[in-house]
C-alpha cells in the first residue's frame, strides 16, 4: 500500500536514474510515490537522450503519457498526449521516446521488471495493448459531474474485471463542488494544466496528489482556465458525500507548553476561519449549493469552516451532558442531607436514561469481511463494493505523510 501523498508540487522530488531496464539512452526519474510491497509506483521521467528498447514483456501493468515530446511504438510515431498501456504478461512491441520528452510513467501490480525479446503471453495475462493519441480525442461530460455541469473525461483505460481505470479529466472555470467526499478505492491526480483550489492545497501545474481509499476531500473551486489531470483508481469512483463537518482534537501537553508544564489545548476545523479563502471562492461554492437546490438533489446545508455554529462544541457539550446524566443519582446537585429518616415513601430507584446517540459507530460500516482479509490491516486499502453494500466510515486526515504545494491552505484535511 502507498503512504498517503497530498498535496505535493513535483518540484520538492529530488532525481534518480531512471528504473527501464532494458533500453538504451539516459533518463531521470521523479519519484511521485511507491509501493513497497508490490513495486506500483508513479513517475515523472525525463529523457536526456533518445531512449529505446526492443520488444518484451513486462512484469507490471504499464503505462506511458507523453506530457512534451513524442513516443515511437511499434514503428509509429505520437508526439504530445500520447498514451500507452501495456498488461503484465502481454508482449510489447519496440518502444522509442524521443530526446527531450516529459513523460508520466506508470507502474502497477509489479516491479520494474522487463524480459527482452520476451513474445509468449503468460498463461494468466489478462487485457491488450492500448496505444492512444490522446489530443485527438473528443471531451465527454463525466456520467456523474457532482452538485454542478463543467467536468469532462478522456477515458484512457478501464480494467473490465476490477474497474481499474486511468482517465484524463477537466473542469472547466467555476466548476464547484461544496462536499467532503470519500471513495472505496484509491485516487491518484497528476495536474497537467490549470488551477484549482481544495482543502488539501492548490492544485497547479505539476502537483501530485495519492489518497487511499476512504479518506475525506473536498470544497473544490476551479480558477480561471479551468484544471486537467491525469487521474487513476484502483476501482469504481463511487462518491459518498459528507457536509457541514466539523473535526476537534485535544490532549494534555506533557513536557512542550510554553511553560515546560502541562498545558490543555484543543483545536477545530472551525478555528481555520473563512479567511483561508477568498470570496470568489465563496461565491462558488454557494454557486454550487444553489445549482444542487436547483436540480432536486439531496444536500444538507453548508457553512464554510468558520462560520455558523461550530458542531464540535455542540457535539461535546451532548457527550459532557450524556455523561452527567448516565451518573444517575451520585451526580444530581441538590443540597439536602440524606442523615434523616427514610420513613417518606419516595424511591431511590434509578431513573432509566436513555442512550444519546452521535450516528453509528465506524465498525458499524465496515464490509463484515472487511477486519478478515489480508488487507485488515490496513483500513486505506481499496475495496470492491457494489450498490446496496454498507457505506464504509471514512478516514480523516488531518496531515497528510507529505503535504508540501504551492497552496493557501493545506494541512485542513478532513
Amino acid at each position: 500500500m502507498r503512504p498517503h501523498v497530498e498535496l505535493i508540487q513535483e518540484n520538492d522530488y529530488v532525481w534518480h536514474g531512471a528504473e527501464l531496464p532494458g533500453g538504451e539512452g539516459r533518463a531521470s526519474e521523479r519519484r511521485l510515490s511507491v509501493d513497497e510491497e508490490d513495486g506500483s509506483c508513479s513517475l515523472r521521467v525525463d529523457f536526456h537522450t533518445r531512449w529505446g528498447r526492443g520488444p518484451g514483456v513486462h512484469h507490471a501493468n504499464t503505462e506511458f503519457h507523453v506530457l512534451e515530446g513524442s513516443m515511437t511504438y511499434g514503428g509509429r510515431e505520437y508526439g504530445k498526449g500520447a498514451y500507452l498501456y501495456v498488461p503484465k504478461g502481454v508482449p510489447a512491441e519496440s518502444l522509442v521516446f524521443a530526446e527531450g520528452s516529459k513523460v508520466l510513467h506508470y507502474r502497477e501490480y509489479g516491479d520494474a521488471g522487463f524480459d527482452a525479446g520476451a513474445a509468449k503471453r503468460w498463461d494468466d495475462a489478462r487485457e491488450e495493448v492500448i496505444v492512444l493519441d490522446t489530443e485527438a480525442m473528443q471531451w465527454d461530460a463525466v456520467p456523474n459531474a457532482g452538485p454542478m455541469p463543467g467536468l469532462f473525461i478522456k477515458y484512457l483505460h478501464v480494467d473490465p474485471v476490477t474497474g481499474f481505470y486511468t482517465r484524463l479529466v477537466h473542469a472547466q472555470e467555476g466548476w464547484t463542488d461544496h462536499r467532503l467526499a470519500h471513495h472505496p478505492c484509491y485516487e491518484e491526480a497528476y495536474t497537467t494544466q490549470g488551477h484549482m483550489e481544495y482543502n488539501f492545497g492548490t492544485l497547479d501545474l505539476g502537483t501530485y496528489f495519492f489518497r487511499p481509499a476512504r479518506v475525506k476531500h473536498g470544497h473544490f473551486t476551479t480558477q480561471e482556465g479551468g484544471a486537467t489531470w491525469l487521474l487513476r483508481s484502483d476501482g469504481e469512483l463511487m462518491n459518498w458525500y459528507t457536509q457541514s463537518e466539523w473535526l476537534r482534537w485535544g490532549g494534555e501537553a506533557v513536557n512542550y507548553s510554553p511553560e515546560g508544564g502541562r498545558m490543555a489545548w484543543s483545536a477545530s476545523s472551525h478555528d481555520l476561519g473563512p479567511s483561508k479563502r477568498s470570496e470568489k471562492d465563496f461565491e462558488e461554492l454557494r454557486a454550487s449549493v444553489a445549482y444542487q437546490a436547483s436540480v432536486g438533489e439531496v444536500d444538507a446545508p453548508f457553512f464554510p469552516h468558520g462560520t455558523g455554529t461550530d458542531k464540535s462544541l455542540i457535539a461535546i457539550a451532548k457527550a459532557l451532558d450524556a455523561a452527567a446524566l448516565q451518573g444517575g443519582h451520585d451526580t444530581h446537585g441538590h443540597a439536602h442531607s440524606h442523615d434523616h429518616d427514610h420513613d417518606h415513601a419516595h424511591s431511590h430507584d434509578e431513573v432509566e436514561i436513555p442512550a444519546l446517540s452521535f450516528g453509528p459507530a465506524p465498525s458499524t460500516l465496515e464490509h463484515a469481511d472487511e477486519r478478515t482479509d489480508h488487507l485488515s490491516h490496513n483500513w486505506g486499502a481499496g475495496r470492491a463494493w457494489k450498490q446496496g453494500d454498507p457505506i464504509p466510515a471514512p478516514i480523516l486526515s488531518t496531515l497528510p505523510v507529505r503535504s508540501r504545494s504551492t497552496g493557501r491552505w493545506d494541512g485542513e484535511g478532513m
